[in-house]
């Protein structure tokens, strides 16, 4: 017995002496957690509380949640991956939330420019979507936008439009994540006659909806000046009734002002406030102009900022006090809008333009910084629609909302700080790679989930349609 002890000594010696695998080697190697995916070797932006930067780092997925983040050796001695990315040259960052906009519009893109948002719309808008929207158009619109988005490293979007349930639909059959709601106006809607009629579609619409992994359905009363009190007073008792949330335009205008001075002499945002509207899970777009008061009333019901930069410039609608919303400690997203009005789905640019709107406009470089902007289009845009536990940040136990970003190119280089990379230099076309749920719907700037040669092909068909609706 003391013999075949040495015997086998010298055998694991001589194992050891060659570089073989001892049986305590394989056994480590059985310890690892098999994972489905793991991203290695990149610069990993985590936009977590603490915003830590890994240089280099690893990420590893299963199923549909984040179960690492750390360096590629910690993340290699832990895990065992069924499929592995090499990151080098990239940013792996939290997917982008865009947490305004209309995705069916992409199909007005260009339709109506350089004019201010009522001539734009009542001239262009509501008479093409008259004519031209219906569950078709819908559909092949909002694929359209989903090719966009994927493409440009949006994992998360809210939206508000007519037949909703077509961009549920075909957001999920794309892979993206999606806090939509069904709009609902005072006038013949193309998916609607009356208010009511939209209210119940919009009721049906949650009902059916309603615990999706990947759609949240809310209710989207337009606006003040497209609906009646009652109306507007349904609408939050609809989204109270099935604790979803409710999303609406707020004070982008001047003559939004304007109404509502006429209306009930108070701003939007006051009278709103006294229909009851405000509240828990809601979701205002632009907030373009409001006073001290307005945002004393917002923080305290806890309503969030959408910033559509983009489209507030290119309707001379005005700059929103984005510093004074974050000073006053307003959660405050960043948005698109509909293409119609911007004209891309871009959240890169959005995020440039957003640092320097508000840096022209308070005549300071230091007031809106790069991680402040970051923040805005990825874990303060969650928080803003209510998926601040879900999505947002790269963190053990949040969903795998990734994407990688190629830093390699002329415009990429050199690097010195990826944050600012990500805000001042990087494009939507620099994304290489988008994952939803662990799903992957982009790789190596392949989309696998969107027939892309078709969709094109479906909308420049739908164009005609819109062509021939405003034709005069």
């Amino acid at each position: 017995m003391f013999l075949r002890q040495i015997v086998t000594a010298i055998a694991v010696l001589l194992t050891l002496a060659a570089g073989g695998a001892t049986p305590l080697a394989g056994a480590q190697a059985a310890a690892k957690r098999r994972v489905a995916l793991v991203i290695t070797n990149a610069t990993v932006v985590t936009v977590d509380a603490t915003r830590r930067i890994l240089t280099p780092g690893a990420l590893a997925i299963d199923g549909t949640d984040i179960v690492g983040v750390d360096t590629p050796a910690a993340i290699a001695a832990a895990f065992q991956p069924g499929q592995t990315i090499d990151g080098s040259g990239q940013i792996v960052m939290p997917g982008l939330i865009n947490t305004h906009g209309h995705a069916p519009m992409v199909l007005f893109r260009g339709l109506g420019s350089d004019l201010n948002l009522m001539d734009w719309l009542q001239q262009y808008i509501f008479p093409a979507e008259a004519k031209s929207v219906t569950p078709a158009f819908v559909r092949t619109g909002t694929q359209l936008a989903a090719l966009e988005m994927i493409r440009s490293g949006t994992t998360t979007f809210a939206d508000m439009y007519y037949f909703e349930e077509e961009v549920a639909r075909a957001a999920s059959e794309a892979g993206l994540r999606g806090v939509l709601g069904q709009t609902i106006v005072k006038f013949p809607a193309p998916d609607a006659k009356t208010p009511e009629a939209g209210l119940a579609r919009a009721e049906q619409f949650i009902v059916q909806w309603k615990g999706n992994a990947l759609i949240t359905p809310a209710v989207a009363p337009h606006a003040l000046y497209t609906l009646d009190a009652s109306t507007l007073k349904a609408c939050r008792a609809l989204a109270d009734k099935h604790q979803v949330p409710l999303i609406i335009h707020l004070a982008e205008t001047r003559a939004e002002i304007d109404a509502a001075l006429t209306l009930a002499n108070a701003t939007p945002t006051q009278y709103l406030q006294g229909l009851g509207l405000w509240g828990p899970r809601t979701l205002a777009a632009h907030g373009v102009w409001v006073s001290p008061e307005d945002m004393t009333l917002l923080k305290a019901a806890g309503v969030a900022i959408s910033h559509n930069p983009e489209s507030n410039m290119k309707l001379a609608s005005g700059t929103a006090p984005i510093v004074d919303y974050l000073a006053a400690g307003i959660t405050v997203g960043l948005g698109t809008d509909g293409a119609a009005s911007n004209n891309d789905l871009d959240m890169f640019e959005a995020m440039r333009f957003a640092a320097f709107l508000q840096k022209h406009a308070h005549n300071d470089p230091r007031v809106l910084p790069a991680p402040a902007v970051l923040d805005m289009a990825t874990r303060h845009g969650a928080a803003a629609l209510g998926l601040g536990a879900q999505v947002g940040s790269l963190e053990v136990g949040k969903r795998a909302d990734v994407i990688l970003v190629d830093v390699r190119g002329p415009r990429q280089t050199p690097m010195y700080d990826p944050v600012a990379h990500l805000v001042y230099s990087a494009h939507g076309d620099d994304v290489t790679t988008a994952i939803v749920n662990g799903k992957v719907l982009m790789r190596d700037r392949k989309v696998l989930t969107v027939n892309e040669a078709a969709v094109l092909a479906d909308a420049r068909a739908a164009a005609e349609t819109v062509s021939a609706a405003v034709k005069k």
